[in-house]
């Protein structure tokens, strides 16, 4: 099983930026099963959305609103091999960046696990 905790989530300045966190943990075998990592959000009234994401291999991918602005990258604690902490570093942010964020891990098995969300606020 694995546990993701998103946090770095608040209000921020239209052109700011903001770094979201999100640390997955379980068991080595589950850690090590994960082949991508991604962060994903969901607007009031919305549908949740893909924003980015990273497999494993170093393979990087972004939805087309990004447009150059957010970043993905993904630490492995070297002291500790059951957790990675996956960040989304938010340059430039836009009012329509506002949204709840999660955080998704997606096994060898085609399983998704998710984090419970950290809400991003863009507003002067």
């Amino acid at each position: 099983q694995i546990q993701l905790v998103e946090s770095g989530g608040g209000l921020v300045q239209p052109g700011g930026s903001q770094r979201l966190s999100c640390v997955a943990s379980g068991d080595i075998r589950s850690i090590n099963a994960i082949k991508s990592v991604g962060w994903y959000r969901q607007g009031s009234g919305k549908e949740r959305e893909w924003v980015a994401s990273r497999a494993t291999s170093g393979s990087i991918k972004y939805a087309d609103f990004v447009q150059g602005r957010f970043t993905i990258s993904r630490d492995r604690n070297f002291r500790d091999s059951t957790k990675i902490t996956i960040y989304l570093q938010m340059n430039t942010v836009k009012p329509e960046d506002t949204a709840v964020y999660y955080c998704n891990a997606r096994t060898v098995y085609e399983t998704d696990h998710w984090g419970q969300g950290t809400q991003v606020t863009v507003a002067s």
